[in-house]
């Protein structure tokens, strides 16, 4: 496999599940114009992916068949269009954001009418025998173009990511560095196409590094634009991780408390362990209901230690505590603070149960 291949097979497997990801957010949030406009960033970049394997392997200047090379083309141009649009909704009031839309349509529509006008005049030959002109002319029209909404959009993301949220920043910075290689790219393309039609040799050290420049930024676009979602998705799974195995950490605890008092349940259904032990399903909610139980269940022992005394370890007391409880003994007036956490935020007091829940587990039932 060529390097060609390989940053072509990198591009897909980046690209198409970045477009299903952007999709479903879409159906989150149908109303919100800038997350449309990215996923039909995506979705222009995914249809023109398939139109380049169908013109071949071809580099400019040198032309493929043209109708699919026009096809590609539109929709790369349409890539380009939607980034802008992405910007403008993102940073402007909604009216003149519409403004600025129709007025970057104008030079999308002229790129698109000469591609097209050239498409239609080619002769029916092989591409090897197309007219140097009209190759020139589309290749010309594409280039300009992209190379124009390329650099626009390096522009506008770097402005917009200086008053982002720091993911959002970050992916922005990210894109931005794509567009600005892919912009050095496009600039490279249209002197390649000129010098090709003025009759002089290209270097193809030339045309190798040209498509070394496009094919990383095309990937940096689709790293940078899918950025700030999936770094979300996955601090939101590192907290998901957390509270699972709190929330099983917390067990030991749990149980003793809950068979001394299991009227404090918050859910009346009774728990399946070996369910309970396998179930990924609403962790969140089971987290804190846990925690809930657990401190409550410790509000309502805590006269019985407050009769114990200081001496020993909690975990021992407590046990003790327990067992006095469960031989029906009347509960003292008097309470005391238990697992008093240092701070006051909810961690804090998660710690402080976790710890008493793990010795607990070392200490006799």
């Amino acid at each position: 496999m060529n390097s060609k291949v390989a940053l072509t097979v990198v591009q897909g497997v980046i690209l198409y599940p970045a477009l299903l990801w952007k999709t479903y957010q879409l159906t989150r949030a149908p109303k919100d114009v800038a997350r449309w406009m990215v996923t039909a960033c995506l979705a222009c970049f995914a249809a023109a992916y398939p139109f380049g394997l169908l013109a071949g392997k071809v580099n400019q200047p040198d032309p493929g068949p043209i109708v699919p090379l026009l096809f590609q083309h539109i929709f790369l141009c349409g890539l380009v269009y939607t980034l802008a649009c992405f910007f403008l909704f993102s940073a402007l009031p909604a009216a003149r954001a519409r403004r600025r839309a129709w007025l970057e349509a104008v030079p999308l529509g002229a790129a698109i009418l000469v591609m097209a006008i050239v498409a239609v005049l080619m002769p029916d030959t092989p591409p090897a025998e197309y007219p140097l002109a009209g190759v020139s002319v589309f290749y010309l029209a594409a280039d300009l173009y992209l190379t124009y909404g390329i650099a626009s959009a390096c522009f506008f993301a770097r402005r917009y990511a200086r008053g982002a949220a720091p993911r959002l920043a970050r992916g922005l910075l990210v894109a931005s560095v794509g567009f600005a290689i892919g912009a050095v790219g496009g600039a490279t393309l249209i002197a390649m196409v000129l010098v090709h039609w003025a009759g002089a040799a290209i270097p193809w050290l030339l045309v190798q590094g040209t498509v070394f420049l496009v094919f990383p930024s095309a990937i940096l676009l689709v790293v940078g634009l899918s950025y700030p979602g999936v770094a979300t998705r996955v601090a939101a799974a590192r907290v998901w991780w957390q509270h699972l195995r709190m929330y099983h950490r917390l067990g030991p605890l749990w149980t003793r408390l809950h068979e001394a008092f299991p009227e404090d349940a918050l859910a009346r259904a009774p728990l399946n362990p070996w369910r309970d032990a396998l179930s990924l399903h609403g962790v969140h909610r089971k987290y804190y209901r846990r925690v809930i139980e657990c401190r409550d269940g410790l509000v309502r022992i805590s006269p019985y230690l407050a009769q114990l005394g200081p001496g020993g370890s909690l975990a021992d007391r407590l046990t003790e505590a327990l067992r006095a409880h469960a031989r029906g003994e009347p509960a003292p007036p008097e309470a005391i603070p238990v697992a008093v956490p240092d701070g006051d935020g909810l961690d804090d007091d998660v710690r402080e149960l976790v710890a008493l829940s793990e010795s607990l587990r070392l200490a006799p039932a």
